[in-house]
């Protein structure tokens, strides 16, 4: 199996804001397993203020786990194509919006804009995916993304299936995992895995 060791991950975040919490231990992982990661946000993520974080406290924890500033405009995200700049492209969380655009070929945000270059470049693009309407308006995007080259998608499940019947969240912790098979070609199994109870 491939390792994650030297490989330039850039780390898409988008405004799942109530899963941000979820991606800041697994870019300490990626960065233990000797990746280097290379934040980039959403402008949402960048400008917004939330009862979660605030956008500097979510800045800061970022920079402190990888060394470095999100890359959070188009300008700054547009060399990435053309200068083969990364190995794979995340995007954790990945909201319904940004799949739904990524699944029908839209790019106005640096995450979409850094998804679509490695998709031209031929490498892999792993996808968390983070909706309350995973299965309802989303779910033909999510369809749409499993049949796309080079896509991966983290295995997910109902998160609260009970109050939430359409929501579907990513086992964040098995990204690690799923970039390691991507970069083989392969999607990770189960796609498919239950939320157990506290795991919410």
């Amino acid at each position: 199996m491939a390792g994650l060791s030297n490989r330039k991950i850039g780390f898409g975040v988008t405004g799942s804001f109530c899963t941000l919490h979820r991606v800041l231990s697994v870019m300490e992982r990626l960065q233990q397993m000797g990746a280097q990661v290379i934040p980039i946000f959403s402008q949402a993520v960048y400008e917004n203020d939330t009862r979660f974080f605030s956008s500097r406290e979510f800045i800061d924890a970022v920079h402190n786990i990888t060394g470095r500033l999100p890359i959070h405009t188009l300008v700054d995200a547009e060399p990435i194509g053309p200068r083969h700049l990364l190995d794979m492209v995340v995007i954790a969380p990945c909201t319904g919006n940004t799949a739904a655009k990524l699944s029908l070929g839209i790019v106005d945000t640096p995450v979409l804009l850094a998804a679509k270059a490695q998709l031209r470049n031929g490498g892999p693009v792993i996808i968390a995916i983070s909706t309350n309407d995973g299965l309802s308006t989303n779910a033909s995007s999510i369809g749409r993304l499993l049949n796309t080259r080079n896509v991966y998608l983290v295995p997910y499940g109902q998160d609260s299936a009970a109050t939430k019947p359409y929501s579907l969240v990513a086992h964040m912790e098995l990204i690690p995992a799923a970039c390691e098979q991507a970069l083989e070609g392969v999607q990770l199994q189960p796609l498919l895995q239950e939320y157990k109870p506290g795991e919410e």
